[in-house]
């Protein structure tokens, strides 16, 4: 069975979901959501987490969390642990509530936080349930807009100060803000490797973390190698018109950075038996 690869370090940010086995309900009614809310927040308390913006649907959820010290992973199994036991124990249920494992997506604080902060409170309007945020009200949206008493668990300081220094200016500004991201390109779709969404500086300085899990076969492929540059930088300049740098990059390509032979020979336009050949030279 594969399991994903997680990043874990201090001051680490992430968007997290988790979804409901078989795509059943995690929330059955209002209760319930408070219920998670409230456990949330112990969670912060004891992990020192800091949730930078939620949003509970009828069968997952999403979190942006910054965890201070590097503890994703201890906190999510008594996040998600804890809320099945209290939704088991009121329904009347046994077993899995959450689908597998929850999906962390690694985020570079300073470029993409506010973006992801957007984007998640603007859910259940990309899901058609509501027109506008505000009309949604198991999201942090009403409470970073000022639009309500913030719950506990979250902390809209950070969000908020992207804005002016004044809560009142800072509040109308983000609510612009969500508005202006109505309808606007999801931002996935420049995640790196399933799980790193930042710039190339910000990917590069991860190389380390992803370093020490690319033997381990349970860890998908495209997130042990999320870093790894591409073959178009592999193979860039004059590599190809000498065969022996050429050859060397090959080996380099499929042993160091994990590409397929087939995608290798794909990429140069070779016959795959080609590349196979090289790889057995020595």
């Amino acid at each position: 069975m594969s399991r994903p690869l997680r990043i874990q370090y201090p001051g680490a940010v992430y968007h997290i979901t988790s979804r409901g086995n078989e795509k059943k309900p995690i929330f059955k009614d209002d209760q319930d959501r408070q219920t998670f809310l409230s456990t949330l927040e112990k969670v912060n308390q004891r992990y020192h987490w800091l949730c930078h913006a939620y949003c509970l649907m009828d069968n997952h959820f999403h979190l942006l969390i910054e965890t201070p010290e590097g503890n994703l992973s201890l906190g999510m199994r008594q996040l998600n642990g804890v809320y099945t036991q209290r939704f088991n124990k009121r329904h009347g249920r046994v077993g899995h509530l959450f689908q597998g494992r929850y999906k962390a997506i690694l985020i570079q604080k300073d470029s993409h936080l506010l973006e992801s902060c957007r984007y998640v409170v603007l859910n259940p309007v990309r899901a058609s349930l509501v027109e506008g945020p505000r009309q949604w009200k198991w999201s942090s949206y009403g409470a970073t807009a000022g639009q309500e008493k913030p719950p506990a668990c979250l902390s809209t300081g950070w969000v908020l100060e992207q804005f002016s220094d004044k809560k009142g200016r800072a509040e109308n500004e983000y609510r612009k803000f969500v508005r202006l991201g109505i309808g606007r390109e999801s931002i996935w779709e420049g995640v790196k490797g399933q799980i790193i969404l930042g710039e190339d500086d910000f990917v590069d300085s991860l190389r380390d973390h992803f370093g020490r899990h690319q033997d381990v076969p349970e860890i998908p492929r495209s997130q042990r190698y999320a870093t790894r540059p591409t073959l178009e930088n592999i193979f860039k300049g004059s590599i190809l018109s000498d065969r022996v740098k050429r050859d060397r990059r090959i080996r380099e390509a499929v042993e160091k950075f994990g590409y397929t032979q087939r995608a290798v020979a794909d990429y140069l336009g070779f016959h795959f038996t080609y590349v196979s050949r090289i790889l057995n030279e020595r």
